[in-house]
């Protein structure tokens, strides 16, 4: 069941990643049990790894806190909704909800390029019902607001 203070604590992740300038404004928290387990927020410029993420950084310490690859029973909460490798680790990962902030052409506003990837990739349609839901857009829209007033870098 969706809970707004743990997209708050994404949004918290996303300010901070955004302020450090280590990537875009995307913050993750993995919740299970209504416990939250790891947050995370993208890294990419400041790891130079283009694979980290806010949902990668948040799933890679969860697995390591909970000692296991397997996230049954966990939820994603994440600012922005996730690019195809995000939900593809999100699945790998075993994580049975995604509520996201931002979509896919809010990511591209600000000038990410998910959407593009997402149709090479063959869409969502296939995912099943009810596995992503959006929620709380304006809170989320606000950081990503912020990001493109500071010149957020584009990668």
């Amino acid at each position: 069941m969706y809970k707004k203070e743990f997209m708050e604590m994404a949004v918290k992740e996303a300010r901070e990643g955004i302020t450090n300038r280590d990537g875009g404004p995307f913050g993750a928290v993995v919740v299970k049990d209504g416990e939250v387990i790891a947050s995370g927020h993208n890294r990419v410029l400041a790891n130079n790894d283009s694979t980290c993420h806010g949902e990668i950084d948040a799933i890679r310490k969860a697995e390591e806190k909970l000692g296991t690859y397997d996230l049954t029973g966990c939820e994603i909460y994440t600012t922005g909704e996730p690019c195809p490798m995000c939900l593809a680790a999100i699945m790998w990962a075993n994580i049975g909800k995604v509520y996201y902030g931002c979509s896919l052409a809010d990511n591209e506003e600000i000038g990410f390029r998910d959407a593009k990837f997402d149709a090479v990739m063959g869409g969502r349609a296939g995912l099943p019902e009810g596995f992503m839901e959006e929620k709380d857009r304006e809170a989320c829209l606000e950081v990503f607001k912020e990001y493109k007033r500071i010149g957020g870098m584009r990668y």
